[in-house]
C-alpha cells in the first residue's frame, strides 16, 4: 500500500496510471529477484502490459532502477524539508534529519531496501551524472541553512569539520541501522531509536 501511495504523490493523475504500475511492480520484482537477475520480460509479466510501453515510458531497465531511485530520493527530500522548516538551531537541523531519515525508512521499508541496493548501479550506469548534480543541489541547500543556522547562540559549540564530512556524520549511524534492519539482522525498527540516533549526530559534529 505504501508503494501505490507514495508512486500516487510522484506521478498523479489518470494518465500516469500505467507508469504507477509498471514501477510498482518493477519494484517488487527488484526487491524479490535482485536488480541484477531481473528481467524486462519479468516486469512485463508482472504488470500484464507490453515490452514496448515499458521501453517508451522508461528506455530500458537502467531507466527503471533510475525512475525509482530518484523518486525515492525526492520523497525523502520532501520530508526532510518538511521537518527542516521547524527547526531554528543547529541542534534542532541535526535531529530533524535524522527524523526525517528514519521515519521515511520506517514508513516506506520496501522502498529503503531498493535504494540501498540501487545506489552503486546508479553511481555508476548511464544516469550517473544526474545522481551527481541531485547530491550536489541537496548538499549545498543543507550547507547554506547550516550556514545561517551557525550564527545562532550554538555557534560556538560546533567543530571546524570539512562541509562534505557533516552529511556522513550526521546520517551515517541511522544509516547503517536501517540497512540492518531491513536486512533482518536486528529486530526493531530505526524510527524506535530515533532520538538515541539524533542524539548521537549531534554529538558527533559538536566539541
Amino acid at each position: 500500500m505504501e508503494t501505490l501511495e507514495l508512486l500516487e504523490r510522484h506521478y498523479p493523475g489518470r494518465r500516469a496510471e500505467l507508469k504507477r504500475i509498471i514501477l510498482e511492480q518493477a519494484l517488487c520484482c527488484f526487491n524479490e529477484q535482485g536488480i541484477e537477475a531481473t528481467t524486462i520480460e519479468m516486469i512485463r509479466a508482472a504488470c500484464d502490459t507490453s515490452i514496448g510501453a515499458i521501453y517508451h515510458h522508461f528506455g530500458n531497465k537502467e531507466g527503471l532502477v533510475a525512475a525509482l531511485f530518484f523518486t525515492a530520493l525526492e520523497d525523502q527530500a520532501k520530508l526532510r524539508a518538511q521537518y527542516l522548516e521547524d527547526a531554528h538551531t543547529m541542534q534542532q537541523a541535526v535531529h530533524a534529519l535524522v527524523y526525517s531519515y528514519v521515519d521515511w525508512v520506517d514508513q516506506y521499508p520496501e522502498w529503503a531496501k531498493f535504494q540501498f541496493a540501487a545506489r552503486f548501479s546508479v553511481a555508476r550506469g548511464p544516469h550517473q551524472q544526474t545522481l551527481v548534480e541531485r547530491n550536489k543541489t541537496r548538499n549545498k541547500q543543507l550547507f547554506l541553512q547550516f550556514a545561517q543556522l551557525s550564527q545562532t547562540q550554538e555557534q560556538n559549540e560546533q567543530n571546524d569539520l570539512p562541509a562534505e564530512l557533516l552529511p556522513s556524520l550526521i546520517i551515517g549511524p541511522a544509516e547503517n541501522y536501517s540497512r540492518a534492519w531491513l536486512s533482518d539482522r536486528v529486530i526493531k525498527s530505526p524510527k524506535v531509536y530515533r532520538q538515541q540516533l539524533a542524539e548521537t549526530a549531534w554529538r558527533a559534529i559538536c566539541k
